[in-house]
């Protein structure tokens, strides 16, 4: 079998009836960052004791005495988690030269399930932009077309997973940072209910409790079983119903690439035809007030943060320390404006919820673009912000809901769709989702150097 193709299920499997080994699945894994992390740029720094604990896992598997549900699993963790033997280098130059002595409450699950770390992938720094790219460690690209992102902030991990570099990979999402990356690269990942994820001991939230930490694989069912390491619950069977479910092509008349919204046709009809009722409309709650507000919460955390931390902060991008320093400019009343509106969108987002048992959103408004750039400039011929590629994502962090990508039926790069469900549907999501979405698609890269 080609042991690189497999998903964590699939391993797990061939680890239990003696086809594979853990020391067979890291050397191969190993053996693939050499030939194409030159290439992609996924990771930053690769965990020297990997072999080891392969031995050691393979050892348990071979006597029976596995320690958890991951034993000897391979994954890649984005490189603002901390991680005990590797840096949490957030794309800055000062941190990467710090190694960290503990897990962070997320990874210590991970590790306890029996994990093993490949190594950390990249991000851009502070982990606040779209696209991954810094001044420590370059660019990251996209395996599906070197030349494009994989999107951000988690687009180490991404373009790892899919390349073939890890079986799976934990990422963060505090405004689509694990969403829109795997739906540039055709990838399924979970972003997590508020709460949902446990965390401590980690590096600074920026924006705040928005940034959730969730799953990236190449299946569904990969996810439904990392989420369970992660939250520390059992999942119950599926209850398998019809959903009803509101399917938003776009906000206020925003641009949105045609091909993202022939895709978003496509996975209308694909929810169709596996009997969910799906319901096209506008979308009910009033975003452009959060959306004209969002950069300033990353600016205040960020200032709040660097304010803290002098060596990080002379050592960072000054594009960073001006976007600081206009978060310092902010008063406590600009705060307490942003969290009165996100508390208010909180409640009618729950009401929303008491109609629709989910809501059917684009990933992202554009196609990924040229990597070393922080955005495009327009979508369809019209002219975007910043933000204009990503209308679809933050307000679900700001309102604190679970949400699943998955890759959109697609011929040409890849184009993910999201399912937004309410607080505590993330087994609801990833059962619907493993239902109904096609199976992964392998880059060329990645089957060149097979």
């Amino acid at each position: 079998m080609n042991i690189w193709k497999s998903d964590v299920t699939a391993l797990l499997e061939a680890y239990a009836d003696g086809r594979v080994t853990p020391m067979q699945a890291v050397e191969s894994m190993l053996s693939r960052i050499d030939a194409l992390n030159p290439v992609l740029n996924a990771y930053t720094a690769l965990n020297d004791a990997a072999m080891a604990e392969a031995e050691a896992a393979t050892s348990r598997w071979q006597t029976g005495t596995t320690i958890g549900p991951l034993d000897g699993v391979p994954l890649i963790i984005k490189d603002n988690l901390v991680t005990a033997g590797m840096p949490a280098a957030w794309g800055n130059a000062h941190l990467a030269r710090q190694r960290s002595n503990h897990d962070e409450a997320p990874i210590a699950r991970l590790r306890e399930a029996g994990a093993i770390f490949l190594g950390k992938g990249n991000t851009p720094e502070f982990a606040i932009e779209g696209y991954t790219d810094n001044l420590t460690f370059g660019v990251t690209r996209n395996p599906f077309d070197p030349a494009l992102t994989p999107g951000g902030s988690s687009g180490g991990v991404v373009a790892a997973v899919a390349a073939g570099l890890a079986y799976a990979g934990i990422g963060t999402d505090g405004g689509g940072s694990i969403r829109r990356p795997a739906g540039y690269t055709g990838l399924f990942g979970l972003k997590p209910g508020i709460g949902h994820v446990p965390r401590s001991g980690g590096l600074p939230q920026v924006l705040l409790d928005f940034e959730v930490v969730g799953p990236i694989a190449r299946s569904a069912r990969d996810l439904a079983l990392l989420d369970g390491i992660l939250a520390g619950h059992t999942k119950t069977p599926a209850n398998e119903r019809s959903l009803n479910i509101l399917a938003v092509e776009t906000l206020d008349d925003a641009p949105c690439d045609p091909a993202i919204r022939q895709a978003f046709a496509s996975t209308c009809a694909l929810l169709s035809q596996n009997s969910h009722r799906v319901i096209m409309a506008d979308m009910p709650l009033e975003l452009a007030p959060l959306n004209a507000v969002w950069t300033d919460i990353g600016a205040i955390g960020l200032a709040a943060y660097l304010a803290d931390t002098p060596r990080v902060r002379d050592s960072a991008n000054p594009k960073y320390r001006q976007i600081a320093e206009i978060g310092a400019g902010k008063s406590g009343m600009d705060l307490y404006r942003i969290l009165d509106l996100v508390f208010k969108l909180r409640n009618e987002s729950a009401e929303l919820f008491g109609e629709f048992d989910a809501i059917l959103m684009p990933t992202a408004a554009a196609n990924p673009w040229l990597a070393a750039e922080p955005f495009p400039d327009t979508i369809d011929g019209y002219s975007v912000g910043p933000r204009g590629h990503a209308i679809f994502t933050g307000w679900v962090n700001a309102m604190g809901l679970p949400a699943v990508a998955f890759p959109a039926p697609s011929s040409a790069m890849p184009i993910g769709m999201q399912l937004i469900g309410p607080m505590r549907s993330e087994i609801m999501l990833t059962d619907c989702i493993d239902a109904c979405a096609g199976p992964f698609t392998w880059p060329d890269i990645a089957t060149r150097q097979a």
